[in-house]
């Protein structure tokens, strides 16, 4: 009986594995686009540039744990703040309103009032530290 001699396996040659590994690498990293989240867009002061403010010139909303607000002490809705807003700027130019949120107030609301604010064209918000 005759044996059949076995070959050595070929090995794969793998030197410019490492090179194509890169270059799809250069490539993914070029082609694909990175997101950039825009955020919030407001304009701070310097700082220190205080000013002493009228009080009749201030509007304060105030926005609790749930989401309910105090428009200068009177109680409101979240979706009337444009409406309000919109009246006030017309009575007054300079008129500054004030948001004031307690440290449980969610963010969500937050971002709502500030969202109705810009929507009625307000350009004079203050970001009030809650202090309780």
């Amino acid at each position: 009986m005759l044996l059949k001699e076995r070959r050595p396996a070929q090995e794969v040659n793998s030197s410019s594995m490492a090179d194509i590994a890169f270059l799809l690498l250069v490539f993914f990293l070029v082609t694909t686009t990175i997101s950039l989240d825009k955020g919030i867009s407001l304009i701070l002061p310097a700082e220190g540039n205080e000013l002493e403010v009228n009080k009749s010139n201030i509007v304060n909303i105030l926005v609790n744990d749930q989401g309910q607000i105090l428009i200068d002490d009177n109680p409101g809705k979240i979706r009337d703040i444009k409406a309000l807003a919109i009246k006030r700027i017309k009575l007054n130019q300079n008129v500054i309103f004030s948001v004031l949120t307690t440290k449980r107030t969610k963010y969500k609301h937050y971002i709502q009032v500030l969202d109705q604010l810009k929507q009625a064209k307000a350009t004079k918000i203050s970001i009030a530290n809650p202090n309780f």
